[in-house]
């Protein structure tokens, strides 16, 4: 008996390891049980741009063109087809004896086909003067490099998108922190006006008064916290829907970065790196390629053509060719047209060369200025209003003040935390557009 429960107490404790076992595989090789585990996804904002240049279906659909482009190119690198061409005449509709016995009489179907009648085999090929094919291939080539570079600037523009709405979610996310703390903090001023109305130390009409101002604080905290499951909700959507689940969050340091560039210094960046005017100076080289290829049409093709001829027994060759005479149409209006699309480009060029730097002159002057604002708020107001609110707080709490006093400094003090929040947003903000106007995200 004994043997038997040790045999009994051993298999139980295997049974158990392999239920051991099975559930751990099965956790393993469950992705949703192992989310849960892990909680939301967290992504930094390199990896939301990441995500949103991979998986946009605006920007997947853009790069589609890059493909067409490059399809133009197989298309515009293709050499002529050559024509085959065959005929048989004269074919009788019936017996040749039978039909016109006066002229064939005893002569065979065989005997007429071979003696009485003509066939035709041959072969012509258009032979293009003027390098066309290469002057065609070298159009759409550059056609394909525009294009590569127009994707680009549609994920620059994405870029700043996606990190726009990345530092909004974060602003919310701070004014949310901000709206917990000062909830909490108030709510210890209100229990205490409580206690004093209560004991008789002040007027119900001032702890109303106190009560009241809690409003503020809760309609910011529900106000921050829509903007933020909105703002993630909008990010989510550049991202690509499916990308990620629904309860990611961000996360980044919300905080100051200071810039050293000189204005000189990114403009130059920007002139090299701008994918807009690296685009316009494309479209320079594709009107030239245009232009060329307008000018190779209008040297007319040779068509070249051999026949294989066997009329009334006889075996014959033939060889042929023509050319058009270039007398009245010698492409005169396309080469104009051309001509005048190289123009165009040239100015749109001159143009989009001004704007990056007139970009880059606006972004870097907003920067500076939400730059000194923030250093304003850092160095000194968030300070002189925290020192007042404390100054305020103790006052009142030991009747030296009254209660309106006190609000108005409560007041000044949350204004000056929740305005230095928005300029730290707006100079991160105005940090991305100088990012955008530069063309890079590494800023010196």
């Amino acid at each position: 008996m004994r043997l038997n429960r040790e045999l009994f107490h051993l298999w139980n404790t295997q049974i158990v390891l392999m239920a051991c076992v099975v559930l751990s595989c099965s956790v393993g090789a469950n992705p949703a049980f192992g989310q849960a585990a892990q909680g939301p996804i967290r992504i930094t904002l390199d990896e939301t741009i990441q995500m949103a240049l991979q998986h946009n279906h605006n920007m997947i659909a853009a790069r589609t063109a890059i493909d067409q482009t490059l399809a133009m190119e197989v298309t515009a690198n293709l050499r002529p087809n050559p024509v085959l061409f065959t005929d048989w005449e004269y074919l009788p509709l019936n017996n040749p004896a039978k039909q016109n016995p006066g002229l064939y009489n005893g002569v065979s179907t065989a005997d007429y086909l071979h003696n009485n009648t003509e066939a035709d085999l041959g072969l012509s090929y258009l032979i293009e003067r003027g390098h066309k094919r290469q002057a065609r291939y070298q159009a759409a080539k550059d056609v394909t490099a525009q294009t590569r570079s127009l994707v680009a600037d549609n994920e620059r523009g994405l870029t700043y998108q996606v990190a726009t709405l990345f530092t909004n979610v974060q602003l919310e996310e701070s004014t949310i922190d901000l709206a917990h703390q000062d909830l909490k903090s108030f709510q210890q001023t209100v229990d205490i006006g409580e206690f004093q109305f209560k004991s008789g130390g002040i007027s119900e009409d001032n702890y109303l008064k106190i009560e009241l101002q809690l409003l503020q604080f809760e309609t910011d905290l529900e106000q921050a916290q829509l903007a933020r499951e909105q703002g993630l909700s909008d990010l989510r959507q550049l991202l690509g829907y499916e990308s990620v689940s629904a309860d990611y969050d961000v996360v980044a340091a919300f905080d100051y970065l200071p810039l050293k560039a000189t204005l000189a210094d990114l403009q130059m960046q920007a002139l090299q790196n701008r994918p807009d005017l690296r685009a316009a100076t494309q479209g320079v080289t594709a009107a030239n390629s245009s232009y060329l290829l307008a000018k190779a049409d209008a040297k007319p093709d040779l068509t070249v053509q051999g026949n294989y001829s066997h009329v009334n027994g006889i075996n014959a060759a033939t060889f042929y060719s023509s050319i058009p005479l270039p007398i009245f149409n010698r492409n005169q209006g396309e080469i104009a047209r051309t001509r005048s699309v190289i123009t165009q480009m040239q100015e749109q060029q001159a143009f989009t060369n001004g704007q990056v730097l007139t970009d880059v002159k606006n972004a870097y002057e907003g920067l500076k200025s939400n730059d000194r604002v923030v250093l304003l708020y850092r160095d000194k107001y968030r300070d002189i209003a925290k020192k007042d609110r404390d100054i305020a707080d103790y006052a009142y709490h030991r009747g030296a003040i009254a209660l309106l006093d006190f609000l108005d400094a409560e007041r000044s003090y949350r204004a000056a935390e929740l305005g230095y929040r928005q300029a730290l947003a707006s100079y991160l903000l105005a940090l991305e557009q100088l990012r955008e106007a530069v063309g890079v995200r590494n800023l010196p």
